[in-house]
């Protein structure tokens, strides 16, 4: 399931903006990437000494609302623990309600802001939280 295609696919039935298969090898031979996988889902994230990024987090949209991106949420946070992480950081658009709530059902914290970070289809843009969760 470590298949940069497939991983690929998921993401773009998740995203406006994909990331297509070569990127997705890129940031998985990043030093500190780490990859946890579902059938239809992944999370991304990568660490530097004792600090983590979440990347990504992409459910495909009929695999959402049955607990897979929470299960994989629930993974990587165990093993940024058990790799002594003792702070995982992400991004996530301020209107992406359902990630909001995830995060939020896991403990992270409102850490910072970045305006008009995102851009959507339609030429909008859209704030960019950055949310944090102290793991020590």
């Amino acid at each position: 399931m470590k298949d940069p295609a497939h991983l690929a696919a998921i993401h773009a039935s998740a995203f406006d903006t994909p990331w297509d298969a070569a990127a997705i090898t890129a940031l998985l031979d990043m030093p500190g990437a780490e990859l946890e996988v579902a059938q239809n889902g992944f999370l991304l994230w990568r660490r530097a000494a004792d600090e983590a990024e979440i990347v990504t987090l992409a459910v495909h949209p009929e695999a959402r609302r049955q607990g897979t991106g929470g299960a994989l949420l629930d993974q990587a946070v165990k093993n940024a623990r058990d790799l002594g992480v003792v702070r995982l950081v992400l991004e996530v658009a301020h209107d992406n309600t359902a990630a909001l709530t995830l995060y939020a059902s896991r403990g992270f914290e409102l850490a910072g802001k970045r305006p008009a970070y995102y851009a959507r289809p339609d030429g909008a843009r859209a704030d960019a939280l950055i949310l944090a969760l102290n793991l020590a």
